[in-house]
């Protein structure tokens, strides 16, 4: 009887132990599984169950931007459809003059749709440049279908982004800025807008891919995705999930499906600023024109792990010539910020204030030098100069001569010395190595190139079985380096 109930005691005692182990493990998983819901539904990786409340939260600082383009016809339209084959010399000019030589210009108005979105109360509103640009009437509809005239505050036409404003009558919704740094390929991203005029449409994506350079100007950096982008999302924000904005809906591939590009939203920021203070944006100006690294550029200035950027060109009087800084000179440093692409020096450089002094730090000749460049503000400006000189032949295929006036303007070149590659045999080592017609020789295995006499001690001077490197500037290209092998 007693070994009975000390069996049932010890069964008791052990199953007890088992409900606790059980009831822990419960408790354990249930634990678990609450905390990875709750972090799955923070991930902005996470695919949302929908997107009602993010667009119900972000839409009321969205808005439909309808302007009007007033441009007038030169009343001769219909004159250049009968003109004869005579032109200024035709007898029957009177009876045209007659007939449509006074009539009255007319005035043709042309209307388009974009998008914007609202970030002060007091009405300040983001767009495009290219939505208002030339637009002699803007209208800006809310989404509770209030209308309002608005007027522009400032455009910026090199990153197509735009501040306008309408004088509200009551306290507007304003959308919340993020932070475009923050953003990971494959992110959750929505887009707001009124594509074709069809107002407040939602469309959602993802991020794919950071930095793209497509060609709009010398500032490109977008943000692209695959959430649906149409004509009229222009100016629109692109958000993310915690329904911040952070970017500006403003290009599209025509031709291209699931391919759309936005502004980031941290370059915009210092923008939108400048337009609100001035109406305009003030960038710096370094004086030079530059171009990329190639292998071949790097191997041949001995340039590590080709890192910098090439000075294809110093302007006279500005501050990199003031300064000291020469034509091929590679830019790898700047105010302690690395160089790596055209792209990055451009925006380091515009993003310092007028006037500021920055430290460039540059390779010329296999040595590192450091230059405080003065910088002033950014303007266009272009050079042209000619030499005259006759042509020369070479053993290697080429012919080259002088730059002249008529050199300049048969082959577009800015230069002002150096020698043209006028012809090419058709089975010379310097067509086989890549040389072209209007190429303009500036070196030859590092010695510098000013006139013929210059190319052909050079030419010359190359041993027999000795390569050699050529260093041009060809046009829409900038800088490159052909190797011949003899």
């Amino acid at each position: 009887m007693t070994d009975r109930k000390s069996l049932l005691k010890k069964n008791r005692w052990q199953i007890s132990q088992l409900v606790t182990v059980a009831l822990f493990i419960a408790i354990f998983v249930s634990v678990t599984l609450v905390e990875v819901t709750l972090v799955m539904a923070r991930s902005p990786w996470s695919a949302p169950t929908n997107f009602s409340e993010l667009a119900g939260t972000v839409s009321p600082s969205v808005v439909n931007i309808r302007t009007v383009k007033i441009t007038k016809s030169s009343g001769r339209v219909l004159r250049h459809f009968f003109q004869g084959p005579w032109g200024n010399e035709n007898p029957h000019q009177d009876f045209f003059d007659r007939f449509f030589g006074n009539e009255t210009p007319r005035e043709f108005k042309q209307r388009s749709l974009g998008s914007g979105f609202i970030i002060e109360v007091g009405g300040y509103i983001v767009t495009n440049n290219h939505v208002v640009e030339g637009a002699n009437e803007i209208q800006v509809i809310l989404k509770d279908g209030s209308e309002y005239d608005a007027t522009i505050v400032g455009r910026d036409p090199n990153t197509d982004l735009a501040l306008i404003k309408i004088e509200p009558d009551k306290p507007l919704a304003v959308a919340t800025l993020g932070d475009s740094e923050k953003l990971t390929v494959g992110e959750w991203v929505v887009a707001i807008g009124s594509p074709f005029g069809l107002e407040q449409t939602v469309t959602a994506g993802i991020i794919s891919a950071k930095g793209r350079v497509i060609g709009s100007g010398p500032y490109d950096d977008f943000l692209q995705t695959d959430a649906s982008i149409n004509p009229g999302n222009s100016g629109g924000p692109l958000i993310n999930m915690a329904g911040e904005v952070i970017g500006i809906n403003t290009a599209i591939i025509a031709s291209g499906q699931g391919i759309g590009f936005a502004i980031p939203i941290n370059m915009a920021k210092g923008i939108i600023e400048q337009l609100k203070a001035s109406g305009e944006v003030t960038r710096g100006w370094l004086g030079v024109y530059i171009q990329d690294l190639s292998e071949e550029m790097a191997e041949y200035y001995g340039a590590k792990d080709k890192k910098g950027v090439l000075v294809a060109e110093v302007v006279p009087g500005d501050p990199a010539e003031k300064a000291g800084m020469l034509a091929r000179d590679i830019i790898y440093e700047v105010n302690g910020q690395p160089i790596t692409s055209v792209r990055e020096l451009t925006r380091t450089v515009a993003d310092i204030p007028v006037g500021d002094k920055a430290e460039i730090k540059v390779l010329r000749d296999g040595k590192i030098k450091s230059f405080k460049v003065k910088i002033a503000k950014r303007e266009e400006k272009d050079t042209i100069a000619g030499d005259t000189q006759k042509g020369l032949e070479s053993n290697l295929g080429i012919r080259v001569g002088a730059i002249t006036p008529d050199m300049v303007q048969r082959y577009n070149i800015p230069e002002k010395e150096g020698v043209i590659v006028m012809d090419l045999s058709p089975d010379g080592k310097a067509r086989e190595a890549g040389l072209e017609i209007g190429d303009v020789i500036k070196e030859i295995n590092h010695k510098e190139i000013k006139t013929l006499d210059d190319y052909d001690e050079a030419i010359s001077s190359v041993g027999k079985d000795q390569d050699i490197s050529i260093f041009v500037r060809r046009k829409n290209v900038g800088y490159i380096v052909i190797k011949i092998t003899t």
